[in-house]
Parts: C-alpha cells; sequence; structure tokens
C-alpha cells in the first residue's frame, strides 16, 4: 500500500498536466473551506451546536453543504440545491420522453444542455431552501429576529453561495480530478473529523476499551466491504463475430460487458435523503404555526421522524426503492442490446435482439438486489450500532463512509486513467 503510494505520488509530480490538475483541486478545495468559515452575522454558536446534535436530518444536510452549514456560513446550503436539481431532472427523464432523448440519445452535446436546466432549476431552488432554512433557525433561537430587508438580504447571499459552491464543483471537474461536487462533499467529511476526534478523547472511557477495540475492527470490516461491493461487477461474455472485409478478417474476438453490483453509487442514498429532508424540515417549520391543528399534526410529523428506528425503516426502504430506481434510468438493456446488435456482436447462447435486452435485465435485476440490500444495510449502519452498544461518539457506516470510499475510488482511477495515456 505505501509503494502504490509512493509510486502515485511520484507519477503526479512528474506528470505536468496531471500535477496542475491536482493542484487546481487543492486550490479550489482551499477556497472553498475559507468561504465555509466566514458566518452569516448574529450566530449563537452554543444553540447551534445544540441544536445540530439532537437533529438528525441537519447533521446530514451538513454533509451535503461540505460541513458548511455546521458554523451557518454563506455556503451553509452548500450543494444541496444543485443536488436537487439534478434528482428532479433525472426524475422527469421518467416522465418526458424529451428528456430522455436529451440525455440518453444525443451524447455529450445533449448531456450539456440536461446540466444547463438543472443549474436554471439550482437557483429558485437555493433561494427557497436558504428562506426555509433561515426562518426555521430563527423560530429555534439560533439566528436572531430579522427585518424583512436583512431577511431577505441574507437569502440572497445564501442563494449566492450555492451558486458559487455549484460553480467552484464544476470548474474543478473540468480542470481538476474527479467529480467536483463529490471532492467538495469529501473535503467538508474529512474537515470533521479532527472534531469528531476531540469529541471521542473527551468521552473516551477505559471502562468500554473492549467496545473501543471491536469498533475499530468492525471499522476495517466494513471499510474493506464497501470497497469490494463499490468494485464488484458481474462480467458478461461478449463475442464479435468475424466479418471478411478485402484480404482481412475482422472481429472473432471476445470480450466482456462488466454489469456492476453497485450500479448507482451514492445516489440512491443521496435521493433518499432528499425525500426524508423536505417533510422534515417542513414538519419543523409548521410546527411554530399559530393554527392549533397543523402545529398539533406538524410536531406528531417531526416527533415520528426524529425516532432513530422510525428514521431508520423510511431510510433502510427508500434506499432500497431509490437502487432500483436509479438503476432503471440509468442501465437500458434494449439500447444495450441495440448497441451490440448493430456492432456485430452477440452474447454465446442468447439471441440478439429482445432476448439478449430481457437476459441483461434480468440479471441486471439479480445483482441490483445485492446492491440494494447493501446500500441500504450501509445507510442505517449507524443508527443500529448506536441503538444496540449506546455509544454515540463512535459510528461506522453510513454515508459519509461510501461517499469517502467512492470518491477516493475515483480519483485513484482518474489518475491511473491520465497516467495510462501519459504511458502511451
Amino acid at each position: 500500500m505505501w509503494e502504490l503510494f509512493v509510486r502515485k505520488t511520484r507519477l503526479i509530480i512528474e506528470d505536468e498536466t496531471l500535477r496542475s490538475r491536482v493542484l487546481f483541486v487543492l486550490a479550489a478545495l482551499i477556497v472553498f473551506r475559507l468561504l465555509a468559515a466566514i458566518p452569516i452575522p448574529g450566530i449563537d454558536a452554543a444553540a447551534l451546536s445544540t441544536y445540530l446534535a439532537n437533529n438528525q436530518f441537519l447533521g446530514l444536510l451538513n454533509i451535503f453543504s461540505g460541513g458548511g452549514f455546521s458554523t451557518l456560513s454563506i455556503m451553509m446550503i452548500g450543494v444541496s440545491p444543485y443536488i436537487t436539481a439534478s434528482i428532479i431532472m433525472q426524475l422527469m427523464t421518467v416522465l418526458s420522453p424529451k428528456l430522455k432523448t436529451l440525455y440518453q440519445e444525443e451524447g455529450d452535446a445533449g448531456r450539456q444542455r440536461f446540466m444547463q436546466y438543472s443549474r436554471y432549476l439550482t437557483v429558485p431552488l437555493a433561494l427557497i431552501q436558504g428562506f426555509g432554512f433561515l426562518v426555521l433557525l430563527q423560530q429555534n433561537g439560533i439566528v436572531p429576529q430579522l427585518g424583512f430587508f436583512h431577511l431577505l438580504t441574507n437569502v440572497f447571499v445564501v442563494a449566492a453561495g450555492a451558486m458559487l459552491i455549484m460553480w467552484i464543483g464544476e470548474l474543478m471537474t473540468e480542470y481538476g480530478v474527479g467529480n467536483g461536487v463529490s471532492l467538495i462533499i469529501f473535503a467538508g467529511i474529512v474537515a470533521g473529523i479532527p472534531s469528531s476526534l476531540a469529541q471521542f478523547a473527551f468521552a473516551f472511557d477505559v471502562a468500554q476499551l473492549p467496545a473501543y477495540v471491536g469498533f475499530a475492527a468492525a471499522a476495517v470490516v466494513i471499510t474493506a466491504g464497501v470497497v469490494f461491493i463499490t468494485e464488484a461487477e458481474r462480467p458478461i461474455p461478449v463475442t464479435y463475430a468475424r466479418r471478411v472485409r478485402g484480404m482481412k478478417v475482422l472481429g472473432g474476438v471476445s470480450t466482456y460487458l462488466p454489469l456492476r453490483v453497485n450500479q448507482s453509487g451514492v445516489m440512491p442514498i443521496i435521493f433518499a435523503l432528499s425525500i426524508l429532508l423536505f417533510p422534515q424540515m417542513v414538519a419543523s417549520f409548521l410546527a411554530q404555526s399559530s393554527i392549533p391543528l397543523v402545529a398539533s399534526v406538524a410536531s406528531a410529523v417531526a416527533s415520528g421522524l426524529s425516532n432513530n428506528w422510525v428514521y431508520g425503516a423510511l431510510y433502510f426502504i427508500l434506499v432500497f426503492v431509490f437502487t432500483y430506481f436509479y438503476t432503471a434510468i440509468t442501465f437500458e438493456p434494449n439500447q444495450i442490446a441495440k448497441n451490440l446488435q448493430k456492432n456485430g456482436a452477440f452474447i454465446p447462447g442468447v439471441r440478439p435482439g429482445q432476448t439478449t435486452a430481457e437476459y441483461l435485465g434480468n440479471i441486471i435485476t439479480r445483482i441490483t438486489l445485492v446492491g440494494a440490500l447493501f446500500l441500504g444495510i450501509l445507510a442505517i449502519l449507524p443508527i443500529i450500532l448506536q441503538g444496540l452498544t449506546g455509544i454515540t461518539a463512535l459510528t461506522i457506516g453510513g454515508t459519509a463512509l461510501l461517499i469517502v470510499v467512492s470518491v477516493v475510488l475515483d480519483v485513484v482511477k482518474k489518475i491511473d486513467a491520465q497516467t495510462s495515456i501519459r504511458e502511451y
């Protein structure tokens, strides 16, 4: 492992293009962390810390803000509006055949237009989320009561911060290494590690030393499992038919089509969180209503969702369902079968065309079951362990671990691709 790290570092240093891309990513992350340290005025830090500790969904939102929500910085909603806009656009491909064609069949130009629509949708979502969270925090005494002009100014500042961080993320994707939005979330998770270690050090109890050792061993096993499932794939053998052109014989080679077990990556967890965050935010907002019936219903919904076991059950179900949903959107067996047939390729023992599409569909349905169960269990694993052990200072698994592993593997693959281009 150490030799691999040294070799990658040496390649980055020697390759000028790769070195400039890595340095650009580091510079962009430094700018982001500096902006995330600029708070909006009048914050009660103690009340904010207590509120976040007792609120599950705001803690998850803090992950997707890159750590900006924990300080209520000008980046407090982070990339959350952009992710929500992307999710809405993905859902719209199911309802709109034009958008589906634009996203799946019109190549890079179509995807660029599709992403532009996502950017347009991000603006109103950022304004709505900024206003909703500021009003919610005012009701809980974390932000002082603001007049209309000051509230409007803060909403525009927060929305502008969301658009700025979206722009920084896209610049990192274009001129850096890896996906910029994922790297921003990754940076926020990593930035919270020192404070988590400090919290653990203060809460350390010698009597629970066996539990800590068990946690450490389980963390290694779970991390290895995440890497294994993330990289796992089912190879489907593909053979190209022989074709004679003049004096040349083309084709006749065999390769394989890799079907990933976790085809959808981290997107189902993001989908599930977005669905869970919205009703909790609305319920918390309406709980302060002056209408008794509305306030009581909202309080009941908020208290029900704040129950760890209810929250965990809903979280698992949504992740499981969205894994199949997102896989169905991104993986088109009919299109793959059509492309194979056009290129004179076939799966041995399977007729080309519709039979191939059905064969691929059946396989992806079966292996997605493993991926869906894996994502669902991983998402609720911290809730299960905290409920069984009662130790809240340590958590294993969850969204943060999957994001960190996925981002690290993606960056390593991008660096390998760059170095392979350089070698050839």
